[in-house]
């Protein structure tokens, strides 16, 4: 019999899944971080809660190779975050890191207690669930939690994240129409599989179609090697009821009007013809961006510049009219546009292999799944496995992805409850003294990451509700790493001539960010 713990455990692990989809803030003055905060913060909450549920009653702990290597990558980020020139961004950047390895050790414990086919399925939904904001929005439905500027993006504010999600949870959404338990079932994950395909089409993402095309051919070939010896357990005439469904779905996305205001006459064309483009636009600048972050990490050799930092150091090394340079000097983005360039720069090169060699880890596990004895499902669980982390692997190159809360949370989750099956390398007995002591250290770490998040959001909405110093000064007390609250504040206080006051908060601007020519240009209107 399982535990409660476990039980709820699941549910709460589901919930979260599905409402770090769903969270955003209407701070339209943030941008992006209206959409990231809220999200870290139910990231953060959701890995303390499930990591205190699934440890209370821990009586041995089974470790991997895949969990060696994720344990030393985290411990290798959070002492790269001590040299780190900002530590809020270091600490927002490892408490991502941290909820996601949480999130997979988590749901590895789930699927081992019996729970894999209902997490499973609900992480698939959480994709349908992003499709769906992205779809209302693509069709006229407005709201004051989406962006328009990135369009369909949803509750995601960027059509790229919404695209990187839908790929990421499509072959979990196969799975899980194929073990569907009845005919009802299996047409509510049509019309799941419909959405996420119609949101793909409209999100006109590369990288996402590029991942689609690769990671189907890997679950393709995956597929026919688990399957060749069946039980008869699943039905396969499913398969073809799910493609027609996926293709009705990008069929529709095509065909039915849309509110969106594309440049081009035959926008989705364009995009397909320009996927591996490298010569030119988007794809000119990533090689640009790439090869000036590795002139960082070459500078950096040991520790990178620290997680979060990239956007603190990469002016230094921009090249001259690099698109990832803003008008304001600083850069676009807070991140580069790819995962492994990012922890190449921000966490070394040993951060990068430690990372990639888990990575490599859970691809062997998944290889030898294939072969698991007459247990067809399993099989068939390590098809979905390969492919779900290939898909990872690619949209992760050519974006930011496990950067981001709600990747960290539903992808890392993918794979542990994919990953059942994951060789042994040593376990961890849990006696009454080691369980309290892991307990108050994950109540401790974990209360002050949701403690910061929640402090993030709680600035955000005083900030964006006055613009007097006196409330402003309140908000910086709440949140002191905002450099827009301090520059904002610099920037009242030198209107009124106070260049004492503008002096500490510009001051505080350029301590986060040396790089800056608004802090510098604040500072040295008083004589800084």
């Amino acid at each position: 019999m399982m535990s409660a713990e476990r039980r709820i455990a699941l549910r709460v692990l589901e919930a979260g899944a599905i409402a770090v989809v769903i969270a955003a803030a209407p701070y339209k003055t943030f941008d992006l971080e209206r959409f990231f905060v809220p999200k870290e913060l139910v990231l953060s909450v959701t890995a303390l809660v499930v990591t205190l549920l699934c440890v209370a009653r821990a009586k041995r702990i089974s470790i991997s190779r895949a969990d060696q290597l994720l344990a030393l990558w985290l411990v290798l980020g959070v002492v790269s975050a001590v040299f780190a020139t900002n530590w809020w961004l270091a600490g927002r950047a490892v408490a991502v890191s941290l909820g996601g390895a949480a999130c997979f050790w988590c749901a590895r414990t789930l699927a081992r207690a019996g729970y894999s086919r209902a997490l499973v399925a609900a992480l698939a939904l959480a994709g349908v669930v992003g499709a769906a904001t992205a779809l209302l929005q693509a069709y006229g439905v407005k709201s004051e939690l989406v962006s328009l500027n990135r369009a369909p993006g949803g509750t995601f504010g960027n059509r790229n994240f919404m695209a990187h999600l839908c790929v990421i949870t499509l072959p979990a959404l196969l799975f899980s129409g194929l073990r569907a338990p009845s005919r009802a079932s299996l047409a509510r994950w049509c019309a799941g599989i419909a959405l996420i395909s119609g949101a793909l089409i409209l999100s006109r993402s590369r990288a996402a179609w590029l991942a689609l095309v690769v990671g189907i051919v890997v679950l393709i070939v995956a597929g026919i090697i688990a399957l060749r010896h069946r039980n008869g357990s699943l039905e396969l005439s499913r398969l073809f009821v799910l493609c027609i469904a996926a293709g009705a779905g990008a069929g529709a996305a095509l065909v039915i009007p849309n509110t969106l205001d594309w440049t081009s006459d035959s926008p989705y064309a364009d995009t397909a013809h320009s996927i591996v483009n490298y010569k030119g636009g988007s794809g000119h600048g990533r090689l640009i961006q790439y090869g000036n972050s590795l002139k960082m990490t070459l500078r950096h050799p040991l520790l990178g510049v620290g997680p979060g930092n990239w956007s603190v150091v990469y002016p230094h090394f921009a090249s001259e009219n690099d698109p990832s340079i803003g008008r304001d000097g600083m850069t676009s983005n807070p991140w580069p546009s790819s995962d492994w360039v990012t922890f190449l720069s921000e966490r070394g090169p040993v951060g990068l292999g430690l990372i990639g060699l888990a990575m490599l880890a859970l691809l062997m596990d998944g290889l030898r799944g294939l072969n698991n004895g007459e247990d067809t499902e399993a099989r068939l669980s390590a098809a979905v496995l390969l492919a779900t982390l290939v898909v990872l692997v690619i949209v992760g190159t050519f974006d930011a992805v496990l950067l981001l809360p709600v990747p960290a949370l539903v992808g890392w989750s993918l794979l542990g409850a994919l990953a059942v099956s994951s060789r042994e390398r040593g376990a961890i007995e849990m006696t009454a003294l080691r369980r309290i002591a892991a307990l108050v250290c994950v109540a401790a770490l974990g209360g002050l990451v949701v403690t910061r998040s929640g402090a993030q959001l709680m600035a955000m909405s005083i900030y964006a509700t006055s613009s007097k110093a006196s409330v402003l000064e309140r908000a910086s007390a709440i949140d002191p790493g905002s450099y827009r609250i301090h520059a904002r504040l610099a920037q009242l206080y030198l209107g009124r001539g106070d260049c004492k006051r503008s002096t500490v908060h510009a001051s505080a601007a350029k301590r986060q960010f040396p790089s800056s020519p608004a802090a510098r240009r604040l500072l040295a209107s008083c004589g800084g």
